[in-house]
């Protein structure tokens, strides 16, 4: 809304308001307005939680201080939400098709992970909401996002091609003074189609449509959108999961979101994507204001969050910040890169299902049910054997940091 009001006022020479068209402008003042938000307004918010008995239900699994959690105020994550969408809705262009995207993924996960809270803390339901619920709202999730990457007009990316090349239907020449041509072979094309990024590999480009074959490239959506569900799922979920420590999934969060933040920024800048030969996405460029948002919403609420914790984020943050981190990643395709720059997570997941597979698997085989570890998700498993809580969620943070410069890396790592 700001950005809108200055952008006026700079037509009548005010002083200062020029300074909106800048994205690091807005982007610094968006992360600091979060931060403010989140520590500010945290505290006052976490006592009405306390005040309305939203305390959390600790069940007893032998873990050490954990009955001394009984009762801390949960829901906490709609400080996150709401740290994150009032920067974006002040310093960010709110026309912008990926701004609309994350801004309506953060409401629709963070409603879903809110019910779920509601009903275990008001309504005293220990199961919350049903799973196929959930699932249903992340699907929902899904086909929106992957509908509106896919057939929205101003989704598009450059690409570079041969001096002879033919354009085809949606396709156009660029003319742009500030991109590098080392030779009269080189043209540059704007074109709108679902092309991602392969990490460690040379040519890392592939488009969607390339797996239905060149007579059904207007059905490239029947692969994308399928994915987009997965990864929405998945790493939302892994949030989910990863939220069992004091400050661990916000900690990890905020990391992430710094790579984010990084690969989204080179990816909108001609330039900088011409220099490191990474895939120039236009109009991406207002998805960093909204990133820094979520990197200061984040830090805000470890304040509250680390060890011991103030607040627990609950269902209604972790779904949110990982179906954030989610759509994000697909919407500067770098969704290949999940796996990497979202390890914690990806392990944590992991962690869950190899634990229940094989207790299952020697159960019926034995009769006997086995574990791999003492306990899962992982970090659990350190729990059981001694470890202590803040020191679990250091070493986490620590190993978040090298996932996260590894995937920075790979701009030039091929």
């Amino acid at each position: 809304m700001l950005y809108y009001l200055f952008n006026y006022l700079d037509t009548f020479d005010f002083p200062g308001a020029g300074v909106f068209h800048y994205i690091s402008f807005r982007s610094g003042m968006a992360l600091i307005t979060s931060l403010i938000i989140s520590v500010l307004f945290g505290n006052k918010l976490i006592g009405l939680l306390r005040k309305m008995q939203m305390g959390e239900q600790v069940r007893d699994l032998g873990l050490e201080g954990q009955k001394e959690k009984e009762g801390t105020p949960t829901m906490g994550g709609l400080i996150i939400i709401g740290a994150i969408l009032i920067p974006t809705l002040l310093f960010a262009k709110l026309h912008n098709v990926y701004v609309l995207t994350m801004v309506i993924s953060t409401v629709w996960l963070g409603a879903i992970g809110f019910i779920d809270d509601y009903l275990k803390v008001l309504k005293k339901n220990k199961d919350g909401l049903a799973g196929r619920f959930k699932v249903v709202g992340q699907i929902g999730v899904g086909i929106f996002v992957g509908a509106m990457l896919y057939f929205h007009p101003d989704v598009k990316v450059h690409k570079e091609v041969s001096a002879n090349y033919e354009l085809k239907q949606g396709e156009t020449f660029v003319t742009d003074s500030h991109r590098k041509n080392p030779s009269e072979d080189i043209k540059w094309i704007e074109t709108r189609d679902m092309t991602t990024t392969i990490p460690f590999v040379k040519n890392n480009e592939i488009n969607y449509n390339w797996f239905l074959g060149d007579n059904a490239k207007n059905w490239g959506w029947i692969i994308f959108i399928p994915i987009v569900i997965f990864i929405v799922i998945a790493v939302s979920n892994g949030a989910n999961m990863t939220d069992g420590l004091d400050g661990l999934a916000t900690g990890t969060s905020a990391i992430i979101g710094i790579a984010l933040a990084v690969l989204a920024y080179v990816s909108a800048h001609v330039q900088f994507a011409d220099y490191l030969d990474v895939m120039y996405i236009p109009y991406a460029e207002e998805l960093v204001v909204f990133i820094s948002a979520f990197v200061g919403a984040c830090i805000g609420f470890l304040w509250y969050n680390s060890y011991p914790a103030k607040v627990f984020m609950g269902d209604t943050g972790s779904l949110a910040i990982g179906g954030i981190i989610a759509v994000f990643s697909i919407a500067i395709r770098k969704e290949l890169l999940i796996p990497v720059l979202c390890g914690v997570f990806l392990v944590e997941n992991l962690s869950v299902i190899l634990q229940v597979g094989y207790f299952k698997l020697t159960k019926k085989r034995t009769g006997i049910g086995k574990r791999i570890f003492l306990m899962a998700p992982l970090h659990h498993h350190y729990q059981k054997k001694g470890m202590h809580e803040a020191k679990i969620v250091t070493r986490f943070w620590i190993v978040g940091i090298l996932l996260a410069v590894i995937t920075i890396v790979t701009l030039k790592l091929r």
